[in-house]
């Protein structure tokens, strides 16, 4: 009993430990996500600019029409060399996809470099 009792508290902390940060970093990740998009933004590129970085030492991604250089993060990508799948071409789809934490949604912006020409 006295087991289970101990088990309940350490997962609740553990639960607060983990969810505590992430509220309070949300505030600060949106408000330095305008500022990243708001200096960045004026840089466009074309889709055939994109697929010349293809490659694990220069690799560029396309999500929902916004370029990241992830080149830096190839190697610390927990699936591997699934993120060089698209390398150089839209990845919406596996960004997206149900492998990935919620926390890649706010890692993603500090590798923003421009938006796609429309």
């Amino acid at each position: 009993m006295a087991v289970a009792v101990i088990a309940l508290i350490l997962s609740v902390l553990l639960a607060a430990f983990i969810l505590m940060p992430r509220l309070g970093k949300s505030a600060h990740t949106s408000k330095v996500q305008s500022n990243t998009n708001n200096s960045k933004a004026s840089k466009s590129y074309s889709k055939s600019e994109v697929a010349l970085h293809n490659k694990r030492t220069d690799c560029w991604i396309i999500i929902k029409d916004k370029v990241y250089d992830v080149t830096s993060y190839v190697e610390e990508h927990p699936g591997g060399d699934a993120i060089l799948v698209h390398a150089g071409d839209d990845s919406t789809e596996g960004f997206y996809g149900p492998q990935h934490a919620t926390r890649v949604f706010d890692m993603i912006d500090d590798f923003y470099i421009g938006d796609i020409q429309k």
